[in-house]
């Protein structure tokens, strides 16, 4: 089942704006989401860039987030544990929290958000990377949103 993830910086599809990437502020942009299915317990957030040279990588992972308020604000601390209880993961930067894109020159990448709608929290500490949280999301899936922007320099 699929539901609606949105962001007000940017459309899906478009470009990511300078000041949620390396080359500006590098906060987090803002989210908002809707229609959570029915049963939904908690979210989590995998933003990933598969168009890097090297391979998929992992800019943001975030997990134990409350379905509501059903909105994330820019600028999300880089904080293991935040304010309404969610935990972050480490990116490949190896650090906690969101690391915006940061490209090579050339062509734009694509950048997906993926929101998942679970029916429980993983059983997780701060700091779990992508694929740990992946394979604790494993059976509790409820749903998927995704939100593609783009960005290249």
């Amino acid at each position: 089942m699929s539901f609606a993830l949105e962001s007000s910086a940017f459309a899906n599809g478009a470009t990511i704006p300078r000041q949620y990437t390396c080359d500006g502020a590098d906060q987090s942009p803002p989210l908002q989401w809707s229609e959570l299915p029915e049963g939904t317990g908690s979210l989590a957030l995998i933003v990933e860039d598969p168009d890097a040279p090297r391979g998929t990588f992992v800019h943001w992972v975030l997990y134990h987030l409350p379905p509501e308020p059903p909105d994330l604000a820019a600028g999300t601390p880089r904080q293991a544990i935040l304010p309404n209880g969610a935990r972050q993961g480490r990116n490949d930067f190896r650090r906690v929290g969101y690391g915006g894109p940061c490209p090579p020159r050339g062509p734009a990448h694509h950048y997906h958000f993926r929101l998942y709608a679970l029916d429980a929290a993983p059983d997780l500490t701060p700091g779990a990377s992508a694929s740990e949280v992946r394979a604790a999301m494993n059976g509790h899936v409820l749903g998927e949103a995704e939100l593609i922007g783009l960005y290249g320099r």
